[in-house]
């Protein structure tokens, strides 16, 4: 199979985001909203957030990452769970990032999220897994930052913001995002784990 299901995600969730950017009523029945789950049993919404996102800069910050790293981490499943369990390893990540705030904000009405970020944190943290020490270069950062120093950072930005941030992120969606990536990784390719400690004890930059 050549075709990247990377790029497949890719193109759909451009797709749907832009349909949504146009169509208020697309947005609604899509974005992650407590009540319409908890009240009329709309569970495809733990889903389909994660298909729209708040405006292009936030759709095209979460598709250039899954491009740069979803292929690898692709093909790097497809020999253990094929191509059609890298999609459902994609998927089931959307839907187990947002579990825990579904659950804090079951009843708020007031609550709303929407976006692939907590789908892209685990295939970013997967890479990380495999790749510790590949550098991961942010905007106008010149200098690629080691995977497993940018993780680590990562992580503590992500829980210090989950708690005292006022941004309208949703940085746990990223928090649980990332730990999803590392145990699917895990259960998959359990060896891997070795293999990630050795590299760590063997740094090696550029």
């Amino acid at each position: 199979m050549n075709l990247s299901l990377t790029w497949v995600l890719i193109g759909i969730t451009v797709l749907v985001s832009w349909q949504a950017f146009n169509n208020p009523r697309v947005l609604d029945r899509l974005i992650l909203w407590p009540p319409a789950i908890d009240r009329q049993k709309q569970y495809d919404r733990l889903l389909t957030h994660g298909f729209i996102h708040a405006d292009w800069g936030h759709l095209i910050f979460n598709m250039i990452t899954l491009y740069f790293f979803g292929s690898l981490v692709e093909r790097w499943f497809v020999p253990s769970i094929g191509h059609v369990g890298y999609v459902l390893f994609y998927l089931s990540a959307i839907v187990v990032a947002i579990l825990p705030t579904y659950s804090t904000h079951r009843h708020d009405a007031h609550y709303r999220s929407l976006g692939a970020s907590g789908a892209v944190s685990a295939v970013l943290f997967t890479f990380i897994l495999i790749q510790p020490w590949s550098p991961i270069y942010i905007f106008f950062i010149p200098i690629g930052i080691p995977a497993i120093v940018y993780a680590v950072l990562y992580v503590g930005y992500s829980i210090w913001m989950d708690k005292h941030g006022q941004d309208n992120v949703n940085h746990s969606a990223h928090l649980w995002g990332a730990g999803y990536g590392v145990m699917f990784a895990l259960l998959v390719e359990p060896e891997v784990l070795g293999s990630f400690i050795q590299e760590l004890t063997h740094p090696s930059f550029g």
